[in-house]
């Protein structure tokens, strides 16, 4: 994952993504991340993994695929650390892909991109 201001690169980090990480997201259990634009649009201080940032999944096209196809497109999708009192698996969460498609760093580098990145931050994540 990269970190920008503007055209700048100000950070980059290994990522876990999804369990199953090949595709978007599509429905609430593929287990996928989405793929898109979003926005950081809320801060979790107190959620179930080290600080959490919200991201705005589902987009409109994210819930018109969802409408088309008759599935519930999910939500919940968070950048988060590890999951409390797991702060010890620190750099290894990052060797396989094990969220239920949101995307997790290490609790000392969500604490970095919890200073640098302001709610109302667009994103976007690639595949």
């Amino acid at each position: 994952m990269l970190l920008l201001r503007g055209d700048r690169v100000l950070r980059e980090y290994r990522v876990a993504l999804g369990r199953n990480p090949d595709g978007p997201k599509r429905h609430h259990l593929d287990r996928r991340t989405p793929e898109g634009r979003y926005t950081i649009d809320r801060r979790s201080p107190d959620s179930r993994y080290y600080r959490a940032l919200h991201v705005s999944y589902p987009n409109d096209r994210d819930r018109d695929f969802a409408r088309l196809a008759g599935v519930d497109p999910g939500g919940g999708v968070m950048i988060h650390g590890v999951p409390d009192g797991e702060r010890w698996v620190g750099a290894a969460q990052r060797f396989y892909d094990w969220t239920n498609g949101c995307i997790a760093v290490t609790d000392d580098e969500m604490d970095e991109i919890w200073e640098l990145v302001d709610d109302g931050t667009p994103i976007e994540i690639r595949p």
